[in-house]
């Protein structure tokens, strides 16, 4: 049985961890570094911080946010946000990130994926679909959108087809945000993710809508995920990976244990 990896994510916005609902509504969650380190300690796989703004705002990602947290970290640690070229891939790793997560700019130019894969390999090079479901069709999942600028703007590119591409370009991984089902705590959307997953070899991360252990659990089940991220649920205390992988643990699910 393989097994699933919990991630806990830091969506940071001016240098500080914020958390929204469907991509608005913002509140502040905390430093970046505290919070990593802390979610690392209570038994998180990986850490993935994502700079939120950075396309949006025309910027390269904040490398001191990036080194700081770097420094607190004894896990896998992905950065995103704000990378447009190898270059800028190049000043993340240095700062301390194991991979980059790419959106917006692997969209605008796709080649920028096997350029970042060249020079690291597939493993450090994880491709962020944020997605939304199609309204007022027969298949609202198989017709589902891209949307890139931190969820500002639909592409035209659907998600199965995008999630193809990019691994044919040399993604390692596919991190799928639903955008319907962010910040509500309702659960993950199961069948965007298994729609997702199993249309790639890669694995597949699934993001948004985690509430409890059973959103966890059924997204590895049903949503076929081999990795699911969650934010508001272990920044704002209603659980931890330790507590969560017990539970897990408990449901037959195959997870690593907490040092």
């Amino acid at each position: 049985m393989l097994t699933k990896r919990i991630i806990a994510c830091l969506d940071v916005r001016g240098g500080r961890v914020v958390k929204g609902v469907q991509f608005v509504d913002i509140v502040d969650a905390g430093d970046p570094a505290e919070l990593a380190h802390r979610h690392a300690a209570a038994g998180a796989d990986e850490i993935v911080l994502l700079d939120i703004t950075a396309t949006h705002e025309g910027r390269g990602t904040l490398l001191d946010t990036v080194k700081r947290t770097a420094a607190t970290l004894f896990v896998p640690f992905t950065v995103g946000g704000g990378i447009r070229s190898a270059e800028d891939a190049t000043a993340v790793f240095d700062a301390g990130a194991d991979k980059v997560s790419i959106n917006s700019s692997a969209i605008a130019r796709p080649e920028l994926i096997g350029e970042i894969g060249g020079s690291f390999g597939a493993q450090a090079v994880i491709v962020a679909i944020d997605a939304r479901r199609a309204s007022g069709v027969a298949d609202p999942v198989g017709e589902a959108e891209v949307y890139v600028s931190g969820g500002r703007k639909p592409t035209g590119r659907k998600v199965v087809e995008w999630a193809r591409e990019a691994e044919q370009r040399g993604a390692g991984e596919i991190l799928l945000t639903s955008m319907d089902a962010d910040g509500m705590r309702n659960g993950f959307d199961c069948e965007l993710t298994a729609r997702v997953s199993a249309a790639v070899q890669i694995p597949v991360i699934a993001s948004g809508g985690a509430g409890s252990a059973a959103h966890f659990a059924v997204v590895f089940g049903r949503g076929r995920a081999d990795a699911a991220l969650a934010a508001s649920i272990f920044h704002f205390g209603v659980t931890d990976s330790r507590e969560l992988k017990a539970e897990l643990r408990r449901a037959g699910i195959s997870v690593r244990l907490p040092c």
